[in-house]
């Protein structure tokens, strides 16, 4: 016969069991959830890194947080880097997401990213406002980064040597600044180089004579964009095809987005997110 502290002992003994099974199958059910979906309030949350290209940057900062104040349980951490390292921070899984200025090139291609356009991106010549240069043809821009022309009365200036700002190796908007303008022909080892839109603006600010590139994104009244062959880097002329130096602005996954990425590129795509790439001075795709 089961005394009665037996009977107490395989009472609790069988509500410790049920206690568990039950812990243990709220844990399942936690780890079928999607990335960054709350299955009870139906409210995004989790966190999201997007890295790479210094030209994509500043969109995807206003981007992210205006998809945080929609999103409170949502944090987006938003990196610089330049267009391959967000390319290879996407591969090996640093970055949710790699931001790229640019076309992928062949070896990126083979590792079967997925490539989603965000916006597209005029590439401006810039000058310093002291400058009486107001237009170039492209073959000049071109000549003067292979270091063929190398003083500004050549092109219409003043008896000055040109200061030659050029951005780093890797950069997004380098990238295609040498296949739209260089044909893929060298850039002058004599050129200045740095390693962001900022730092290279700042340098045409600082030098009368110098001559740099800038996503247009980042022209401010500091430094003057010339026409090239008569045409004003403008959103405008771009979408009329009569600037012809621009570029896509893509956002780069591993895979095909899900969960918590899919959601953000999602919102960036729509009419809102479209209409703050217009706004920060991008072209709408």
């Amino acid at each position: 016969m089961t005394s009665k502290k037996t009977s107490k002992r395989i009472s609790f003994l069988i509500i410790g069991l049920l206690i568990a099974a039950g812990f243990i199958a709220g844990c399942g059910q936690q780890d079928n959830k999607a990335p960054g979906d709350n299955q009870n309030s139906g409210e995004l949350t989790g966190t999201l890194t997007i890295a790479g290209s210094t030209s994509v940057q500043p969109f995807s900062e206003v981007l992210a947080e205006k998809f945080m104040e929609k999103n409170p349980g949502v944090q987006i951490n938003v990196q610089g880097g330049g267009s391959s390292q967000g390319v290879e921070a996407a591969i090996s899984g640093v970055a949710d997401i790699g931001a790229a200025s640019r076309e992928l090139k062949d070896e990126e291609k083979a590792k079967n990213l997925v490539v989603t356009t965000l916006a597209n991106d005029g590439i401006a010549i810039v000058i310093h406002p002291a400058n009486r240069v107001n237009d170039l043809r492209q073959e000049e821009v071109k000549n003067i980064y292979l270091g063929n022309i190398t003083n500004w009365k050549n092109v219409g200036g003043e008896d000055e040597p040109i200061a030659v700002v050029c951005r780093e190796d890797g950069s997004g908007t380098r990238g295609a600044f040498e296949e739209l303008v260089m044909n893929g022909e060298e850039i002058s080892d004599k050129a200045i180089i740095q390693n962001s839109n900022g730092a290279l603006r700042t340098t045409v600010v600082g030098d009368k004579n110098a001559i740099g590139f800038l996503s247009l994104a980042h022209i401010n009244k500091e430094v003057k964009a010339v026409n090239i062959e008569g045409a004003a880097a403008t959103v405008e002329n771009i979408k009329n095809g009569t600037y012809k130096i621009y570029r896509p602005l893509n956002y780069v996954t591993k895979t095909a987005p899900r969960g918590l990425a899919k959601a953000y590129i999602d919102f960036v795509l729509s009419d809102e997110g479209q209409a703050i790439v217009v706004e920060e001075g991008a072209i709408s795709i």
